[in-house]
């Protein structure tokens, strides 16, 4: 979620001081500036004017991801009434007329992530509001306008990753804890099941004494791996050769007691080996994930693309209410460990280009061709 923040500090929304800079109409002037903009997707532009495309009857701002317009069918207008006036709606896409926030509100927001980066424990939000100089109610509405998250959410994301650097570098379970920025140890231990998928103390011990089922099988994308706990699915991995995917899941689980080729694992390997060859008529096994706040919204999003069909990350940022956290959310998609079952291959770039798949690019390919054959008969 710190990578959320990034992606709201853009330099081309932020000068080097770290205000936020207004665009300026008179670098764009003209429409050959204009059309530049748009084609080159300039976020200096962006709220200086809109462009409208003649065949499709939408305007859109000059930083929307759809597909470069041909040049002979592109209007300019100064606003967005004057395009609705001239007959023109919105795109869907990039909602030019959803209106940006006040300078000060998006300041204040900024303002408020640092405040929560820099707190020892999570500040409440009646102490974050008096320290920006706004009401509780319209920080929350600007807070989560801006980030994408409330900033309990975001603090509680924060304090999660502070816990897993604690654990990882060393630091004894209850130092860790109160370094993280946790009242109490119960409050953690409360939390841990979700975020770390098991008390601290087994996450720092590499999960001495959980038990992990696996086995690796042949599948038309390669070897799989499939892997689950008590509570479900865990790891679903895809990989060249079975030795690199289990010593994967010995990286991961260091401490684990991880058992192959079980039994009474078998059904549960069959189940997901088909669900590879046709991921439309779905899993239909528990899940064990565990992740940030932001991660789980951005992987349940995920999971609600049908099969067969694609977004970029540009719309599932905006699917989760964040669009300016478009590298965060790739981030989650890289970091999801449920290849398939997580769809994270139906993000695609915002050229239609395939990018960022953990099992490689051409697995990538291979999983959304099939999807779009499966979804054509």
């Amino acid at each position: 979620m710190t990578a959320a923040i990034t992606a709201v500090a853009e330099p081309s929304s932020i000068n080097g001081h770290g205000r936020f800079t207004a665009p300026d109409a008179r670098e764009f002037a003209t429409d050959h500036e204009r059309w530049n903009a748009v084609a080159y997707k300039n976020e200096r532009a962006d709220g200086a004017f809109v462009y409208a495309v003649t065949t499709t009857g939408v305007y859109c701002r000059p930083v929307c991801a759809s597909r470069r317009p041909n040049r002979r069918h592109v209007r300019f207008f100064a606003s967005c009434q004057d395009a609705e006036r001239a007959g023109f709606r919105a795109c869907k896409r990039c909602r030019p007329n959803a209106g940006a926030l006040p300078k000060p509100a998006r300041e204040a927001a900024v303002r408020a992530c640092k405040l929560i980066d820099d707190a020892v424990e999570p500040p409440k939000l009646e102490h974050l509001a008096k320290a920006v100089g706004f009401s509780p109610s319209y920080l929350h509405r600007v807070f989560h306008a801006v980030v994408g998250l409330t900033p309990k959410s975001y603090a509680q994301g924060k304090r999660t990753r502070r816990l897993r650097r604690s654990l990882e570098s060393g630091r004894s379970v209850t130092s860790a804890i109160y370094n993280a920025g946790f009242a109490s140890s119960s409050r953690c231990y409360e939390s841990a099941a979700a975020t770390l998928g098991m008390p601290p103390g087994k996450y720092q011990s590499g999960a001495p004494g959980i038990v992990i089922r696996y086995a690796v099988a042949k599948s038309y994308l390669g070897w799989v791996l499939v892997a689950a706990t008590a509570r479900g699915v865990c790891v679903i991995e895809l990989g060249d050769a079975p030795a690199e995917l289990r010593e994967r899941l010995r990286r991961r689980f260091a401490k684990a007691n991880l058992i192959e080729n079980d039994q009474d694992f078998a059904a549960t390997l069959k189940q997901v080996v088909a669900f590879l060859e046709a991921p439309r008529e779905g899993l239909g096994l528990p899940l064990d994930i565990q992740g940030t706040v932001f991660q789980q919204r951005v992987w349940k999003a995920l999971q609600a693309i049908p099969a067969g069909s694609t977004i970029t990350y540009t719309e599932l940022a905006e699917r989760i209410g964040a669009p300016t956290a478009i590298r965060a959310a790739a981030r989650a998609c890289a970091t999801n460990p449920l290849s398939v079952a997580i769809p994270c291959h139906r993000v695609v770039g915002a050229d239609g280009d395939l990018r960022g798949y953990r099992g490689g690019i051409e697995r990538k390919r291979a999983l959304l061709e099939r999807e779009a054959a499966s979804r054509s008969k």
